[in-house]
């Protein structure tokens, strides 16, 4: 991910320096748990732990130049600085060993992250839709005004899917949770199961119960459509916030600071550009997800196209996301709402949305729905055409009038009544978050 969507926690996560290190852990991780089962001396273990430290990525790139090959580099480098007890480095493992088990920490420690994020976020939308409970607008089905709707009550929709993102985070991390010492192919005959459990203990993951040399990427896939998914809930709300900031709609406004430009030419212009940018990198995200399916079929036990795919969009995934759900957190807390342009639109068809209630009210009355549907549209109609208000043509309809309470069909509050009914569900919101194991 290019710097400018690149947030520094997760750029760190991600960084060659951080990878370096956490392959590290597994190293040290293994040689810990040889030296419990009897097999390395815990003498030289603790003086590997005294002695090594993380390579600069300058110095494995620098080996990898004669070795072609980037773990046999690191541990090569790593060794330049143990002396004879060096020799234990690496005892039995595989290079998916340390790659795999490594990885799964590092989407660890970025979900962590995600996680605050979403948090955030979740906690800024639903103080607006508070704020906008009893903010009435329109609804818009097609595009078109439908019937009443209020904007806090459009909020909370986001925010019940941002919870059901949080929830399907919080479940594939766990699936995540998976580490693997289980040498080549996967059948421990360099290695026991004992050295996999110890190990995977330490680093605070579960041992993949069949790994196949490598840790099977239907995992991994599931993560990346996970986050896709969750982009797209962003990309959804920040499609309508563009849609609302339309000039001929004008219902709510990004924020706009003093000194900031919307446009190099056009100095009154105030565009969508943050919501905008969230929708552009969902696209992102959701590519990435395809290339985590098309990683899931390998070759027998396994082999590494998935790898060089892999490098670019687990983190470039965790990245982009990292970046829309602070941008969708600063765009909710200062999203400027125009209620009185909600109600002006509200009222430019005419008060078409009473259609339903009147039509509703025909029925009960004991009009059959076709001949009720018929005369109702019919005003609707000409209300269209003539730009007339909807009420005032039904009023005059004896047909219509003499047979409901119009007063009770044009009541704007009523189309809006279970607005609390909605609110009480999303107050049982409470923080979801459950420990991603250290």
């Amino acid at each position: 991910m290019i710097a400018r969507y690149a947030r520094p926690a997760m750029a760190g996560i991600w960084s060659d320096e951080s990878r370096l290190a956490r392959w590290l852990d597994v190293e040290l991780a293994a040689l810990d748990a040889w030296a419990e089962v009897g097999a390395i001396p815990p003498d030289d273990v603790a003086e590997i732990r005294a002695r090594a430290a993380p390579p600069t990525p300058q110095r494995v790139a620098e080996i990898e130049q004669v070795t072609d090959h980037d773990v046999a580099a690191f541990v090569d480098a790593v060794a330049e600085q143990l002396g004879l007890p060096g020799r234990w480095l690496h005892y039995g493992l595989t290079s998916s060993d340390v790659v795999d088990t490594a990885l799964s920490l590092q989407i660890r420690d970025a979900g962590r992250l995600l996680l605050e994020g979403i948090e955030q976020a979740l906690e800024a939308v639903v103080a607006r839709a508070d704020e906008h409970r009893h903010t009435i607008g329109i609804g818009r089905s097609h595009g078109v005004h439908a019937e009443p709707i209020t904007f806090g009550w459009k909020l909370a929709g986001w925010a019940f899917e941002l919870d059901r993102g949080r929830a399907r985070l919080l479940r594939t991390l766990e699936t995540n949770r998976v580490g693997q010492l289980s040498g080549t192919v996967g059948t421990y005959a360099q290695l026991e199961p004992e050295v996999e459990r110890i190990a995977c203990e330490r680093l605070g993951l579960e041992p993949d119960p069949l790994s196949t040399q490598v840790i099977s990427r239907d995992r991994h896939a599931e993560l990346l459509s996970v986050l896709a998914l969750l982009a797209t809930s962003l990309e959804r709300f920040a499609t309508e916030v563009r849609h609302l900031a339309r000039t001929e709609v004008r219902e709510v406004e990004e924020p706009f600071a003093h000194g900031m430009k919307g446009s190099s030419a056009m100095p009154h212009k105030r565009n969508p550009k943050v919501a905008e940018r969230i929708c552009g990198l969902a696209r992102v995200v959701r590519a990435n997800a395809v290339v985590g399916l098309e990683n899931v079929p390998l070759w027998h036990e396994r082999d590494i196209s998935q790898s060089s795919a892999e490098r670019i969009v687990i983190p470039d995934s965790f990245l982009a996301l990292d970046y829309m759900l602070d941008r969708f957190h600063w765009l909710m807390a200062g999203l400027v709402v125009y209620p009185e342009r909600m109600r002006r639109n509200l009222e430019a068809s005419h008060r078409l949305f009473f259609s339903h209630r009147v039509l509703l009210a025909l029925v009960d009355s004991g009009m059959s729905r076709d001949e009720a549907y018929r005369a109702v549209q019919a005003h609707a109609m000409r209300a269209w055409k003539e730009e007339t208000d909807f009420p005032e043509l039904v009023r005059r309809d004896p047909t219509i009038a003499g047979r409901v309470d119009l007063e009770t069909a044009f009541d704007l509050d009523a189309t809006v009544r279970h607005v609390d009914t909605v609110f009480d569900r999303l107050h049982t919101l409470v923080p979801k978050e459950e420990p991603v194991h250290a």
